[in-house]
């Protein structure tokens, strides 16, 4: 899975498979949300235009704090 998230045009893209793979069909789940969907009518990525609007505030991620194990060699 990978996420994008374009502030300038306010555009985040969730995607569930390679970013090259081609849609075949895309569904509004509702207005600002789009579902891509491949031709075997698998979803690969979802697409939410305003989404500071439609998620209800400032968009921010987070990495997750990488802990490094001793190896122990």
């Amino acid at each position: 899975m990978k996420i994008e998230y374009d502030p300038v045009r306010d555009l985040l893209y969730v995607y569930f498979k390679e970013p090259l793979a081609k849609a075949a069909k895309t569904v509004t789940a509702t207005p600002g949300v789009h579902l891509d969907f491949d031709r075997d009518e698998k979803l690969i990525g979802i697409e939410v235009i305003d989404a500071s609007e439609v998620i209800g505030g400032k968009i921010e991620f987070r990495l997750p704090e990488v802990i490094h194990a001793s190896t122990g060699v």
